[in-house]
């Protein structure tokens, strides 16, 4: 008879110890031994106190777990494009495509070599380029229409402006390679002289097309 009532006392006591620890990792807040069914200052087996420190630990880990599983951090925004520089020298159509001797053989010396170095071309020519309304100085020294010779090679095309001579020159940055050789649509034409007396052909019309930005369209008489 005492050993069954003994043992029933220890079933018991098991239940309300497993019952207590669960409540204390839920956060109770009442100390561990007298959630265990022990009278205060004595102390509870081993063993259940391991239970119940191992119990409150899983609890623990798993709510950090989900905290750090939130996501708490917002997409990085893009970095925003940076404008590049363009410089450029101008002059009015006729000098630059009909009467500069040297300018043509200058332009495709150039695109030569850029091909055998398999250098991707850095330089165009611009018909009534869009830009020249940025600077007024220069507009209103120009006889329209205006060809502009645009490069992201500054040192080049100060060498440029200083071989053509009668050109004006500046430079200015665009976001996009479309906005900065954009161009207002002109026709070019050039009057044939009656007599050629120079050693070498007269420039053929249209040479310049090689030059101009992809998709540059230009009327024609």
């Amino acid at each position: 008879m005492l050993s069954l009532a003994v043992g029933s006392s220890v079933s018991a006591m098991a239940k309300v110890s497993m019952h207590n620890t669960i409540n204390y990792a839920n956060g109770s807040g009442k100390s561990t031994a007298t959630q265990l069914g022990f009278i205060k200052g004595s102390q509870p087996p081993p063993s259940l106190l391991s239970s119940a420190t191992t119990n409150i630990s899983t609890s623990f880990k798993t709510a950090v777990a989900a905290i750090d599983s939130s996501d708490l951090t917002s997409s990085p925004t893009p970095a925003k494009q940076e404008a590049k520089k363009y410089s450029f020298v101008v002059a009015n159509a006729k000098f630059m495509l009909d009467e500069e001797e040297h300018f043509k053989e200058l332009l495709f010396e150039r695109l030569r070599n850029y091909g055998e170095r398999n250098k991707e071309q850095d330089f165009w020519l611009v018909v009534e380029p869009k830009f020249l309304d940025k600077f007024p100085n220069i507009t209103k020294r120009l006889k329209r229409p205006a060809v502009a010779l645009v490069s992201t090679n500054d040192t080049w095309i100060t060498f440029m402006k200083l071989r053509l001579d009668r050109v004006l020159s500046d430079s200015y940055e665009a976001d996009t390679l479309e906005e900065a050789l954009a161009s207002n649509p002109t026709t070019i034409e050039f009057e044939k002289p009656e007599n050629w007396v120079a050693p070498y052909s007269k420039y053929e019309y249209g040479w310049w097309e090689a030059f101009l930005p992809a998709g540059s369209r230009e009327s024609k008489v």
